[in-house]
């Protein structure tokens, strides 16, 4: 249900995201032996969109365990940090970095709150700012989120967003064809769902979660307004996970409404460079 920001988010959102780490670990979702063994957890438009990373610095804000991050690595980057503000997310990230070789020359985890990025992570800025599916919800002020990631862009380099599309956010979930919901609402998002997207049936006790939604102008006005210039906004009529009831996979892990309904945009990904 909506409400006003409680004095708890952080903690809360915390507390959900750091007891869901092992299910994820040991979940098929994730499949880390296979990632182990060189599944690259990225999607392909990512990778066409963000280009040759080889011999760049990049910088992976909200990481959780840091598969997308390595993945990056392992995609030629010459540094990689992830940062994320769940502890037992970064261990597991370091955990698995070691497994693979990856010392921390090349890859750095680091457990901060977004917010406080600039002071947390090890450079002062990076080739690369990267921010994978599923993020900015868990985040109240879009503003100070963008002020914070543009610091960190480099002169030159570019920030790279890929995320759900908010008009997910306003539609039914079993058809995904009625809007119920304030596409403009600003108040949070309280649930108290059990369980995890890699189990819904996971016994879990910490189920608060507070969450909020950013319409794409927001987002888009608020790197401009942090001095970046926006270099495209892509939708995509695909998604990652079945969001709707009436959605069908369509190869490579995404979903889409069938061919006989109207399409709409369920992800987006932009590109912002800081000019020299």
């Amino acid at each position: 249900m909506y409400s006003p920001t409680p004095d708890d988010w952080r903690d809360a959102n915390r507390r959900r995201w750091d007891e869901r780490v092992p299910l994820h670990v040991a979940s098929d979702y994730y499949d880390l032996d296979a990632f182990r063994a060189g599944q690259d957890s990225l999607r392909a438009f990512e990778t066409a969109e963000v280009g040759d990373v080889t011999g760049r610095s990049l910088l992976h804000l909200q990481c959780h365990i840091g598969l997308d991050t390595l993945s990056w690595a392992r995609h030629g980057a010459a540094r990689v940090v992830g940062l994320d503000f769940s502890e037992p997310a970064v261990d597991a990230a370091r955990e698995l970095a070691a497994g693979l070789g990856i010392g921390q020359d090349r890859a750095t985890f680091v457990a901060a709150d977004v917010y406080d990025a600039a002071d947390a992570v090890p450079d002062p800025s990076y080739d690369i700012v990267y921010t994978g599916v599923g993020a900015l919800c868990w985040l109240p002020d879009i503003r100070r989120w963008a002020e914070t990631a543009a610091s960190l862009v480099a002169p030159g380099g570019f920030l790279y967003l890929a995320e759900f599309h908010p008009l997910c956010d306003v539609l039914d979930d079993s058809t995904g064809s009625r809007v119920v919901h304030d596409y403009f609402a600003r108040d949070a998002w309280v649930d108290e769902t059990p369980g995890s997207y890699t189990d819904f049936d996971a016994p879990t006790v910490h189920n608060r979660s507070v969450e909020w939604q950013h319409p794409i102008g927001e987002v888009v006005s608020a790197l401009a307004a942090a001095g970046l210039r926006l270099d495209f906004l892509h939708e995509h009529d695909f998604t990652l996970f079945e969001r709707f009831g009436a959605l069908e996979p369509s190869g490579d892990g995404r979903y889409a409404f069938p061919a006989d309904r109207p399409r709409i945009p369920l992800m987006y990904s932009l590109k912002a460079t800081r000019p020299h």
